[in-house]
């Protein structure tokens, strides 16, 4: 079970801080980019179970937009952001400004791009303010969609992690805007997925030695 159950919740408010510093400059890339004003907090952020990830976005048979990324640097690893596909729906109508946007198969090519650079602009701006904090060079690569069963989308992404533990850290997040639907407010959670090599180092930078 390693590392991730001696994260106490002071570390737990560190990763939530790191959280919200990303989430503000990534509220300050989409506001530029949506030209409105947009703002975003990490309320929480928890050490759950697979099976509690899996339920937390409705079910591992639950359709939804998945952003899937590869973490490159001094600790690879894994990294999903995932929306309701509803939620997802209304966003990338506000972000394209057409309303007539339909989230489903055949897939509009805009749409599909809106929702990457969406995943890029967030997942980016987490990792940035991650890196700043630690002093760990981690950046993004290429975001890849899927719209698909939760279960479906994080598959790849479980099968090295399983090998050294059962659960993942989970940073919820709140994106919200005056023009934005579903009650003006966004709710999407990133599943952060380090590789077993980089739980060391990563936990260690945030002061958490291996053995304590």
């Amino acid at each position: 079970m390693g590392y991730l159950h001696e994260i106490d919740s002071i570390k737990l408010d560190v990763l939530r801080e790191i959280g919200n510093i990303g989430a503000g400059h990534a509220a300050t890339s989409l506001s530029k980019l949506l030209n409105k004003k947009i703002d975003m907090k990490v309320p929480d952020v928890q050490i759950v179970t697979f099976d509690e990830m899996m339920e937390m976005v409705g079910g591992a048979d639950n359709i939804v937009a998945g952003v899937f990324l590869r973490i490159e640097g001094d600790v690879p690893g894994s990294m999903f952001f995932i929306l309701p596909i509803e939620q997802a729906t209304n966003f990338v109508q506000d972000m394209i400004g057409d309303t007539s946007v339909n989230l489903a198969p055949p897939y509009d090519e805009l749409s599909i791009s809106a929702l990457q650079e969406l995943g890029n602009i967030l997942s980016g701006s987490y990792l940035s303010s991650l890196s700043d904090f630690t002093q760990l060079s981690l950046y993004p690569s290429v975001p890849a969609l899927a719209i698909d069963m939760v279960g479906a989308i994080v598959t790849y992404g479980l099968v090295e992690h399983s090998q050294v533990s059962d659960y993942a850290i989970v940073i919820n997040t709140e994106l919200k805007g005056e023009e934005i639907k579903v009650s003006n407010t966004v709710n999407g959670h990133f599943f952060l997925l380090p590789d077993p090599d980089s739980f060391s180092p990563l936990f260690q930078s945030l002061g958490v030695k291996d053995g304590d």
